[in-house]
């Protein structure tokens, strides 16, 4: 019997979870949009809503708790911000890389988008959506999910 007893097993070993956690919340930081397995997706949730948490303060003490949980790699496409001086004739854009990996996309893009701006407040939680999809899984017939950051930018009603 399983009385009292938290989390899934998912039919792997312990460190096999533990690595399908980190790479999971990585590919979540990366993506900001993941299809996955409902299991898999609730059991990672509140691992993902923990870090991005910890991603709104920028402390240095934050950083290393949330390296030592998810740890950090390269991003696919590095998040690049467009700065334009000058008017007219004069006008210059200049483009950098504000972040090369998702440690750095967490803490400079991600983190500062569910602090509080001039038209919302602060969000307190909820940082993630799970979005049951119609198909199943061909292979195992398994229930798919898109696993999704709610401040993404396709989400935005602006």
């Amino acid at each position: 019997m399983r009385h009292r007893k938290k989390g899934r097993k998912l039919g792997v070993s312990s460190s096999h979870r533990r690595a399908l956690g980190k790479n999971m919340v990585q590919a979540l930081i990366d993506h900001e949009r993941i299809v996955t397995t409902w299991e898999k997706a609730k059991q990672y949730q509140p691992l993902a809503e923990k870090v991005l948490n910890l991603a709104k303060s920028g402390s240095l003490n934050n950083v290393r708790r949330v390296r030592t949980l998810v740890g950090s790699r390269s991003l696919e496409n590095p998040v690049t911000v467009t700065e334009v001086s000058g008017e007219g004739k004069d006008q210059v854009k200049k483009t950098r890389t504000i972040a090369r990996t998702t440690l750095q996309k967490l803490f400079k893009d991600l983190g500062p988008r569910y602090l509080a701006k001039d038209d919302r407040p602060e969000r307190k939680g909820g940082y993630t959506r799970i979005l049951r999809l119609a198909r199943r899984r061909v292979g195992d017939n398994a229930s798919q999910v898109i696993f999704e950051l709610t401040a993404a930018t396709w989400t935005k009603s602006e």
